[in-house]
């Protein structure tokens, strides 16, 4: 059977890279991988395949002739790239990654060719609809086949939105990011860049703070006040160095440096005193490395970090921020419960789901 895998975004090759290495463990699958160029920057993309030791792509669509791409015409480039794709493969499915553009093309492209669908990291949920991500989870859940979903939370807005009545199977299959982060951080190693002994990792790369000059600038002021006594280390996003130039915004003693591979950035959040964040994988990340994360949003898809006290949702005002970085040993337990995402193995599960039910 013939998985076309559709990856385009930093957060996709990481799980990619386990994914990928379970789906060989099986005669019957065959993958076939697309890599939409949604992040081409060679720092945001080459790095993963490198470092992870992921099968390079079968395909490449074009890179955008535009710096930067709106939504419609990003998608509607990997919507038509990918249906070729199909058209010229003819897989029996086609597996996508969580909640990027690329993710809602692809599976539009699926869908309209009769392709089933595979989602892994189904039914995560902000309630947030004016998120980009948040109209990407909802429609590629809808269109598939076969949704595999981090937690119990995730399969239970499943449930409530109807899913018990589609043609569709719903699985609970742990976070195929525990088993990344256990495999590969005993190959973490630490940049070459100059690092204080105690330090605080932040980054900032959300297009609802990007793109807004408050918020931004709200973020960027509590990050400097937290800079005048402890190192703040934030590798730049493409997307923000476009926007604080844009906006005019004052970054002075905060340690700006560029994107980082993984295996980097692991080093810096198993090492850093606390995150502070608008990523939705770093969250995670650093739940499972027991670090302090400090959500620089309002709502988060990962309620079960939020429940327990592992983020904390302090949004892009920097009075907020700064509030809750003073009582930051208050705020946290000094040990995270276990479990939350499953206890590692999802990759080796989807694979074995896959095989059984395409």
């Amino acid at each position: 059977m013939k998985i076309l895998s559709v990856l385009g975004a930093r957060p996709q090759f990481i799980k990619a890279a386990v994914v990928s290495k379970a789906l060989k463990s099986y005669d019957n699958l065959e993958e076939i991988i697309v890599h939409t160029n949604q992040h081409h920057d060679k720092t945001m993309s080459d790095v993963f395949f490198d470092e992870l030791n992921i099968p390079r792509a079968h395909f490449f669509l074009p890179v955008p002739t535009q710096e930067s791409e709106s939504h419609a015409k990003m998608s509607a480039r990997i919507l038509e790239g990918v249906e070729k794709i199909i058209i010229d493969t003819s897989p029996d499915a086609l597996l996508v990654y969580g909640d990027t553009n690329s993710t809602l093309a692809a599976a539009l492209a699926a869908a309209k060719l009769n392709v089933a669908i595979i989602h892994i990291e189904a039914g995560l949920r902000s309630f947030k609809p004016s998120m980009p991500e948040e109209i990407n989870r909802i429609i590629s859940d809808r269109l598939s086949s076969l949704l595999f979903c981090p937690t119990q939370n995730a399969v239970d807005n499943l449930i409530n939105e109807g899913f018990a009545h589609f043609r569709s199977k719903v699985f609970l299959s742990g976070d195929v990011m525990i088993d990344a982060i256990k495999h590969y951080s005993r190959f973490m190693r630490k940049p070459d860049i100059p690092i204080d002994t105690h330090f605080v990792l932040a980054t900032v790369h959300r297009a609802e703070n990007t793109d807004d000059k408050t918020k931004l600038a709200g973020i960027f002021a509590a990050l400097r006040s937290i800079a005048q006594d402890l190192q703040v280390l934030l590798p730049l996003h493409p997307r923000t160095s476009k926007m604080l130039m844009a906006h005019g915004i004052d970054h002075s003693g905060i340690t700006l440096i560029p994107p980082l591979g993984y295996l980097e950035m692991i080093w810096l959040l198993t090492h850093a005193k606390a995150l502070l964040s608008d990523s939705g994988g770093l969250q995670k990340e650093a739940y499972f490395l027991n670090k302090p994360c400090l959500t620089l949003r309002d709502e988060s898809e990962y309620p079960e970090l939020i429940e327990h006290k592992c983020s904390i949702l302090v949004g892009a005002q920097s009075e907020k921020i700064l509030e809750s970085f003073g009582k930051i040993t208050q705020l946290f337990p000094q040990s995270f419960p276990a479990g939350l995402y499953g206890q590692a193995h999802a990759s080796e599960f989807i694979a074995e789901a896959i095989s059984k039910n395409l």
